[in-house]
């Protein structure tokens, strides 16, 4: 029976180098993001209803998702936002529980990476445990603008449209902290890996 992770993490955090190193240590990685790119795709119910909500100018001109204007109107207001998750999450839900099964058939350790992970998500797909990725707000932020290349009141938009970092940490069996280098980061994923695989009496 494969174990089934959750990871989390803030924008900026570094979520996905963490996912990255998992996926290349062994585990199956279902990245929520990813699942979200493809049930926007054109001709989806998803899209009609962002582009109800959102209006045509979220499109780009081959009739798919303008990602950025979207986000620009989506994290303009708590409101907008909330609009935004009420039209995507549902559909995000059902394809990644159905990704879930697919990957626990086949690999020993699952990474469910969602951004906005609550007791919810814990609940409805059996994760086992929580892996927070923390840094300190500021250096998120200076990531999403040296590395992202995004305005400082765009990234700071997003960063308060998420779960609050003290409710993520509340969830955290684990924290990666991730506010130092790469060689540190890796260390300490590698540790908790070699501890799952003890645990599945793989090691």
């Amino acid at each position: 029976m494969a174990l089934i992770l959750g990871l989390t993490g803030g924008i900026g955090s570094g979520k996905t180098a963490v996912s990255d190193r998992l996926g290349s240590l062994g585990a199956a990685v279902v990245d929520a993001d990813l699942v979200a790119r493809d049930i926007v795709s054109p001709g989806g119910l998803v899209l009609a209803q962002l582009v109800e909500r959102f209006g045509a100018e979220i499109l780009l001109p081959d009739g798919s998702l303008d990602r950025e204007t979207l986000a620009l109107k989506a994290f303009e207001d708590s409101e907008s936002t909330k609009a935004l998750n009420d039209i995507t999450h549902p559909a995000i839900g059902i394809a990644m529980v159905e990704e879930l099964e697919r990957a626990a058939a086949t690999a020993a350790i699952v990474v469910m990476a969602i951004p906005l992970l609550k007791q919810l998500h814990i609940d409805a797909m059996g994760l086992q445990q929580v892996v927070v990725v923390d840094c300190p707000e500021e250096i998120a932020l200076e990531r999403l603008t040296s590395k992202r290349e995004m305005q400082e009141n765009d990234a700071r938009a997003r960063i308060a449209a998420q779960i609050s970092r003290r409710e993520r940490l509340v969830l955290a069996d684990h924290i990666i902290d991730n506010s130092a280098d790469l060689a540190w980061l890796h260390r300490q994923i590698d540790g908790l890996w070699e501890q799952w695989q003890g645990e599945l009496g793989l090691a």
